[in-house]
């Protein structure tokens, strides 16, 4: 076993000690500040003065009752936890030692937890902190942790958003921006399974193939981009509108059922639709049959059955004349 070897008497002068000990703080036997280490003057800013007493810089947290730093030297075995009562606000933790027989006592502090706030705060660099100092080293880790972290979050962001994007477009219409057949068939079964309260328009293109034959199929993909601009005007943010076959659309109406509101919104939509349209000079026209159920008219409503019985409806108005709206039994 290694022989204790002998003491040797060392003298270590201000300068010596501001760059080995950048954070120290040397009082003398009744608690005075004699100076300060560079960095720690920083932290302590305007009350960095000689003569400061300990308690009077410092909240000492640990050991736990002490004031005085003769106290946190005999309650803490030589460690303890601080915290300044001026300048910036950080958590600190140090060791501290009398030195021979004048009492004069060297504490030597270093921060906690707080590093990262107390190096932004006050703008510390690694000639802040002694050569041996792993201060920095944890910053730039942290640093680059919080780089990841952010570019991470960022990746998740845009893969979230490309998701989203995808899915939107597997919902809608490329032609008209309505929603599809398929958004529409989701929206239509959970509202049948909500039970509630809502109406169904089932609209058809009158003339449209004319449209086509005569003028060409640009003429009626421009059409058929009006009618889907009409619909976008003609129902609310809560509502779907939908293109689910070639001149074919539905409206889901939500909320409501009343036959006088369904029937003025069909109006309002055939109106619409059957205005002229002027395509590169020439001049389409189509006008639009719609047939009208409502989910309270059956007792458990099924997306199916309400869709064939809108159908019915449609075909019932179309027979009738066409550009007009049918709801059975008013």
């Amino acid at each position: 076993m290694q022989a204790d070897l002998p003491a040797h008497r060392i003298e270590l002068d201000s300068a010596v000690l501001a760059r080995f000990m950048p954070m120290h703080l040397l009082l003398d036997a009744e608690g005075r500040a004699l100076s300060y280490g560079p960095t720690l003057a920083q932290v302590l800013r305007d009350a960095a003065v000689p003569g400061a007493r300990f308690e009077d810089l410092f909240e000492v947290r640990s050991p736990g009752g002490a004031v005085t730093v003769g106290e946190v030297l005999a309650r803490g075995g030589n460690r303890f936890r601080l915290v300044p009562r001026h300048g910036v606000k950080a958590g600190l933790r140090g060791l501290g030692q009398r030195l021979g027989s004048r009492g004069m006592v060297l504490l030597n502090l270093s921060f906690g937890i707080d590093l990262i706030s107390a190096v932004r705060d006050l703008a510390l660099t690694d000639a802040d902190f002694a050569a041996t100092d792993l201060a920095m080293e944890l910053l730039y880790l942290a640093e680059a942790n919080a780089a990841v972290t952010r570019e991470l979050r960022g990746l998740n962001l845009r893969l979230e958003g490309a998701r989203m994007a995808a899915e939107e477009e597997a919902m809608t219409d490329p032609l008209t921006g309505l929603r599809n057949r398929r958004a529409a068939d989701l929206v239509l079964e959970r509202m049948c399974a909500a039970r509630a309260g809502f109406g169904l328009l089932h609209m058809d293109l009158d003339y449209f193939k004319a449209v086509n034959d005569t003028l060409g199929h640009a003429a009626g993909d421009f059409v058929l981009a009006t009618v889907g601009r009409i619909l976008r005007e003609q129902v609310r943010t809560e509502d779907c509108a939908a293109r689910i076959g070639g001149d074919e659309f539905v409206v889901i109406i939500a909320g409501r059922s009343d036959p006088k509101t369904l029937q003025s919104i069909a109006d309002r939509i055939i109106a619409r639709v059957s205005q002229p349209m002027e395509f590169e000079g020439r001049t389409a026209r189509v006008s639009a049959s719609i047939g009208i159920v409502r989910s309270t008219d059956f007792a458990a409503p099924d997306a199916m059955q309400l869709l064939a019985a809108a159908d019915r409806a449609l075909y019932a108005a179309k027979h009738a004349g066409r550009g007009r709206a049918v709801l059975p039994g008013v």
